[in-house]
C-alpha cells in the first residue's frame, strides 16, 4: 500500500552526526515531516563489527516502517558501507544512503591529491574501494581514519584547544602530502568544519555530500509523486537510544534551537 504524501521521512545515524544531513533536508523540503533517530546508545559504529552494525540498522529501519515512513535516509557512511545493500533487499520504501564524495573530489582537485576523512569501517569498505577504482585512477587518494572526531561531536565539543589539536593531528599529514581537497566521509565531520577550516586554511576545498543527499531524496520522492502537498512547515521528531537528557542538550545545540528528544 503506497504511503501518503504527508507521511514522514525517517533519517538515522549512529549518533547526532546525521543532523548535518537533516539540516539540508529541512532546508530543501521545508514542508516535509521528519523523524530522526540517533542510535547514540550503540555508537560509535565505526569500530564495531559488521554484524553488530547490520543488526542495529535493521532494528531502526523496522522501527521507521512501523511509523509508516515514505522514505528512509541512512545518514551514516559506516551504516551505508556495511548494511545498506541488505536493507534494500527487503525494505518496502526507498532508502537513500551516504557515500564519500570521491567522484566530486576527483573533478575538483587541482593537485591530484585528495584526502578522505572517515571512520575505520568506512575506509576499509568495499564501497570506498569501488569509488576509488571508478573515479580515482588519475589521482592519489589518501584515506584517513579520524579517531576521536565522532566523539568530539557527540560531546558537543566542536571548537576549542583539544578539538583543534585532534584536527591538526589528523589533517596536517594529508596537507604535507599535497592534498588540496578533503572529503568529509562521515556525517559527524561537517560539525567540525569551522575548526577544520581554521587548521587547513582557505586554499583547501572541503566537500560535504549532505546537500547532494537531500537533492537525491527530493528526486526520489518526486519520481514516486510522494512529495507533500502541505504548504505549512513540517514537523520534526527526535529519538535517541542513548541518554535522553544528554541527547536533548547536544541535538538542541547542533540543530540550533531547543528540541524534545524521546527514548527509542
Amino acid at each position: 500500500m503506497p504511503q501518503k504524501t504527508n507521511a514522514p521521512i525517517g533519517v538515522f545515524d549512529s549518533g547526532v552526526g546525521g543532523l548535518s544531513v537533516l539540516k539540508e533536508i529541512r532546508a530543501l523540503l521545508p514542508a516535509e515531516s521528519l523523524c530522526y533517530v540517533a542510535d547514540s546508545g550503540y555508537a560509535p559504529y565505526g569500530d564495531k563489527s559488521r554484524d553488530y552494525i547490520s543488526e542495529r540498522c535493521e532494528y531502526i529501519v523496522r522501527f521507521f516502517l512501523s511509523q509508516q515512513v515514505k522514505a528512509i535516509v541512512v545518514a551514516c557512511n559506516t551504516a551505508t558501507s556495511v548494511a545498506v545493500d541488505g536493507l534494500r533487499a527487503w525494505c518496502s520504501v526507498p532508502i537513500i544512503a551516504m557515500e564519500p564524495a570521491i567522484k566530486p573530489a576527483a573533478l575538483h582537485t587541482k593537485s591530484g591529491v585528495v584526502g578522505v576523512l572517515a571512520t575505520t569501517q568506512t575506509i576499509g569498505s568495499a564501497n570506498v574501494n569501488r569509488l576509488i577504482a571508478e573515479h580515482g585512477q588519475d589521482m592519489t587518494v589518501l584515506l584517513r581514519a579520524c579517531a576521536g572526531f565522532v566523539e568530539r561531536v557527540e560531546l558537543g565539543e566542536l571548537t576549542g584547544q583539544q578539538t583543534e589539536h585532534l584536527v591538526r593531528q589528523h589533517l596536517l599529514p594529508l596537507l604535507e602530502q599535497g592534498a588540496d581537497t578533503l572529503v568529509l566521509g562521515c556525517t559527524h565531520y561537517p560539525f567540525l568544519a569551522e575548526t577544520i577550516k581554521s587548521v587547513v586554511g582557505d586554499n583547501i576545498s572541503i566537500i560535504d555530500p549532505s546537500a547532494a543527499i537531500a537533492r537525491e531524496l527530493k528526486r526520489r520522492l518526486s519520481d514516486r509523486n510522494q512529495l507533500t502537498t502541505d504548504s505549512v512547515r513540517g514537523s520534526e521528531r527526535f529519538l535517541s537510544s542513548g541518554d535522553v537528557c544528554q541527547a536533548q542538550s547536544i541535538i538542541s545545540q547542533l540543530w540550533g534551537k531547543p528540541v524534545v528528544v524521546n527514548l527509542l
